[in-house]
């Protein structure tokens, strides 16, 4: 690595720059947004086909497992991560993916459907959790934060675009047609990470034994800043994982506005990408530290108003205006996840890969069941969602604060990357 911290491109790998890892990391992202947001428009389907309503089944069951896969996968390929390094590990989860997506498309029976749905799930986990531990092999210091943003903000193209490429694969096809373009997508994934090369030096590969993982997951648990970022971005999650719950049901019942539940979604997310990429220039000028306080206090105070703006209006303020703090709110929850895990995964080091799972896995599990809390209580206003978001912002800004707190205690400045010595030289990504 040069000493501005850029990446130089290694022999017979395909990244030449800073752009090509962003690119990367954020394609193999998309793989799993795609999972979840392009199956949206094909439940009215698979209501149909598996008779569910018939059944009192939702239509969530084909996206439950998926979120339980990519949670349990999360803990799997960081630990295998770690021991055969990043990209045969990769390499497996593609593998699964588009096996999994090819089995879910030739699926008659609901049981087969749900069980793989699972599996394509934990496929799905691999790219989650790596993308990150792959930029920590790479980066450091506000150089990390700002590369995590940049591919973060790339990566919300997916969702922004996902559930419109789902009406046109359902209208070519059927929902079947949606869940195959998972293989072709896998295929490409798995190719370019063939190309991209290694980044985990063999010093920094740990012994796959169980007390060396134990020790790993120790170190992790027990490293403050660590600690307290990580109980910060699980209740972070939890509030943004309301809105993917309770957004459909209260655009529908709050609002008999059904029909428009793909284009509210995208406005949400084009406000998100916005906001990632303005953050990585304001990394470059106040630093991650303040960013990150100020992302988690604007969540808070938007959310407030949010919250007092629906009491007053009795649970039903106008569309615009629910409209308007979802995308603030949104926005504000999203460019803290990036710089929460760069903050968190500063100090592992070799267990960068064990890190990202447990705070993907924490994020995947714990928010998801934190969100449930709240989504049962959606019913009829909008009240529920904010004062949930609410509550669980609030503790994450007392997580994230005591973290950055850990952080200023240690010797090094907290906004000042390590010395490039002490960072894995782009020479050593290997073929």
């Amino acid at each position: 690595m040069s000493r501005d911290g850029r990446v130089a491109a290694p022999a017979g790998s395909w990244h030449q720059s800073d752009g090509g890892v962003v690119a990367f990391l954020a394609f193999v992202g998309m793989l799993m947004a795609f999972g979840i947001d392009a199956s949206l428009p094909a439940f009215d389907e698979l209501r149909a086909d598996f008779d569910l309503d018939d059944r009192g089944i939702s239509p969530a069951i084909v996206g439950t497992p998926y979120f339980v896969g990519a949670a349990v996968g999360q803990l799997a390929f960081g630990v295998l991560a770690d021991r055969f390094g990043r990209r045969s590990t990769l390499i497996i989860g593609f593998v699964l993916y588009g096996a999994a997506a090819a089995a879910c498309a030739a699926s008659t029976e609901l049981w087969v459907l749900v069980a793989m749905r699972f599996v394509w799930g934990i496929g799905a986990a691999a790219p989650s959790v790596l993308r990150f531990a792959i930029a920590r092999d790479l980066y450091s210091g506000d150089r990390l934060a700002r590369v995590i943003t940049t591919f973060s903000a790339v990566f919300l193209l997916g969702p922004i675009f996902a559930p419109f490429a789902g009406e046109a694969l359902v209208s070519l096809g059927s929902w079947r047609t949606v869940f195959l373009f998972g293989a072709p997508l896998s295929a490409v994934a798995l190719v370019w990470t063939i190309g991209f090369g290694e980044t985990l030096a063999p010093e920094h590969r740990r012994p796959l034994r169980f007390s060396p993982i134990v020790d790993g997951f120790r170190a992790v648990v027990a490293t403050p800043v660590t600690r307290w970022v990580m109980i910060g971005q699980v209740f972070n999650a939890g509030a943004f994982f309301i809105w993917l719950g309770s957004a459909q049901p209260i655009i529908g019942q709050v609002y008999n506005l059904d029909d428009r539940f793909t284009l509210v979604f995208a406005i949400s997310g084009v406000g998100m990408a916005i906001a990632l990429f303005l953050n990585r220039r304001l990394i470059d000028r106040f630093g991650t530290h303040q960013m990150i306080r100020s992302a988690s206090i604007s969540f808070v105070v938007v959310t407030s108003v949010g919250v007092v703006i629906a009491l007053v209006a009795g649970g039903r303020p106008a569309f615009a205006l629910w409209l308007g703090w979802a995308v603030l709110a949104n926005a504000s929850s999203t460019v803290i996840t990036p710089m929460s895990a760069s903050i968190a995964l500063e100090p592992m080091a070799d267990k960068a890969g064990t890190a990202s799972a447990l705070l993907g896995m924490a994020q995947f599990g714990l928010g998801a069941l934190l969100a449930a809390v709240v989504d049962a209580q959606v019913g009829d206003t909008v009240t529920p969602m904010l004062v949930g978001a609410l509550l669980y912002g609030v503790v994450a800004l007392i997580a994230l604060l005591k973290g950055l707190a850990a952080v200023d205690g240690r010797s090094q400045p907290p906004n000042v990357a390590p010395s490039p010595s002490h960072l894995l030289p782009a020479a050593t990504v290997r073929e």
